[in-house]
């Protein structure tokens, strides 16, 4: 397996006055390793397009535009199912980021604040918008999954209904009301 790439960047290094523009297509090799990185059966295209935009003293935004086609196991019969993918991200990295312990915080859902690192690798970026980006259980167009129920011979498949906190209670209830149309 190909060794996973890195674009490493020192924000140190960078002018904090302009962009730092940044365009990565990771080759037939960096796209295997990050396939096989995020468990996927392969990343046919994929390209990061953006810049790193200075937001005061020694705080940086990514803002970029992320495009992949990856081809991933269909759930329910591990065919190809090939995804596109075109998304826009943004990233905020903070010097003076609040790492507050013992404190409940709430995260808002979209969320893009980090704490600012030395070294930013933009594949690092890359990697975890991909992962957020993938169909959690991709599906083959026209395949539906099949219910499948094994038990020991001779005894009733446990459902999904009978899994239900009050299933119990019901038949309970059904038993008694069995029990008490016997005695009229």
């Amino acid at each position: 397996m190909p060794d996973l790439p890195t674009h490493p960047i020192r924000l140190a290094d960078l002018n904090n006055r302009k962009r730092a523009h940044f365009t990565i297509e990771p080759d037939s090799d960096g796209r295997k390793a990050i396939a096989a990185a995020l468990d996927v059966l392969q990343v046919k295209k994929l390209k990061f397009d953006g810049a790193l935009i200075p937001t005061g003293r020694r705080d940086w935004r990514i803002e970029a535009t992320f495009g992949a086609t990856v081809s991933q196991a269909c759930v329910v019969t591990l065919d190809p199912v090939t995804t596109r993918i075109d998304e826009d991200i943004k990233r905020t990295y903070l010097s003076e980021w609040d790492t507050s312990e013992g404190e409940e915080v709430e995260i808002e859902s979209e969320d893009t604040d980090d704490p600012l690192p030395d070294t930013l690798d933009l594949i690092e970026v890359i990697i975890e918008a991909l992962a957020l980006s993938l169909p959690a259980y991709p599906r083959k167009d026209g395949v539906e999954a099949t219910v499948v129920g094994v038990t020991e011979p001779g005894k009733a498949v446990m459902t999904d209904e009978d899994a239900r906190p009050f299933a119990g209670l019901a038949a309970l209830r059904a038993g008694l009301e069995n029990k008490g149309d016997d005695t009229d």
